[in-house]
């Protein structure tokens, strides 16, 4: 059986706004959703302040695009960026756009190539606009890809910093009702939902959310962890292995 095409991306990076300590769990993390066949980085690369982006480019077949400051105050590598993807765009060869920026000045691009049909995966701290954050398909908070401390053991269970306890996930009003909403919505008449139809419906809902932002590593560990839901597990009928599906407790 042939294996299905992966999706073709562009990764466009706004040196201005990122940290070359995040490269590392960046790439890792657009792998997972097709191949980087752009990887172009914008900013003005006579300036020092890029110093450490410059160390890594060659390593990791970034590509550098000069962009000179001409004005003091005004950001012209945004418009750089946003010309190039315009013009990636019409190519008409992508099948999704990697935005690495914290600036909101990319939410109207990021809504115009998503009107085209393609898939935006946004990337910044966790102090990016909310309209930048909405305007992407999904978006990933820089702060859980940054490199590790070199004494971390590799067998670290989460990329994040400590796990959030029971209680706190519980106090947090919009986190679980974001979880119980997509439950819901998922749930057959007896209330149970399966997983992977609760996490795509709580994408469609919520582009910022990953477990991660918690400390855990997946879906259905947050979902354990929260203590709010039942949770079991059920043989495929048709395939090897098994399908984990939740209910909300208060439909017992």
């Amino acid at each position: 059986m042939q294996e299905p095409l992966q999706k073709r991306l562009a990764v466009l990076v706004d040196a201005d706004n990122a940290q070359p300590s995040i490269v590392d769990g960046l790439l890792e993390e657009i792998a997972k959703y097709g191949v980087a066949s752009v990887k172009r980085i914008y900013g003005d690369w006579t300036s020092p302040n890029l110093r450490g982006w410059k160390e890594v480019l060659l390593e990791y077949s970034i590509q550098p695009i000069q962009q000179f400051s001409y004005t003091t105050g005004k950001n012209s590598t945004d418009s750089a960026m946003i010309i190039d993807a315009m013009d990636l765009l019409y190519t008409n060869k992508m099948d999704g756009f990697c935005i690495v920026s914290s600036d909101s000045d990319f939410t109207r691009l990021s809504a115009r190539i998503r009107e085209a049909g393609l898939t935006v995966y946004g990337f910044g701290q966790e102090k990016t606009p909310k309209s930048f954050v909405g305007a992407c398909d999904k978006f990933i908070y820089t702060e859980i890809l940054r490199k590790k401390a070199k004494d971390d053991s590799a067998e670290s269970e989460t990329p994040t910093a400590k796990k959030a306890k029971a209680t706190d996930l519980r106090r947090d009003s919009k986190l679980v009702n974001l979880l119980r909403n997509a439950t819901e919505d998922s749930a057959d008449d007896d209330g149970w939902a399966h997983l992977a139809e609760v996490g795509q419906n709580i994408a469609n809902k919520s582009s910022e959310f990953d477990p991660r932002n918690y400390g855990y590593r997946k879906l259905g560990e947050l979902v354990r962890a929260v203590g709010l839901f039942e949770v079991i597990e059920r043989a495929n009928e048709n395939s090897p292995g098994k399908s984990i599906f939740v209910r909300d407790k208060r439909r017992k």
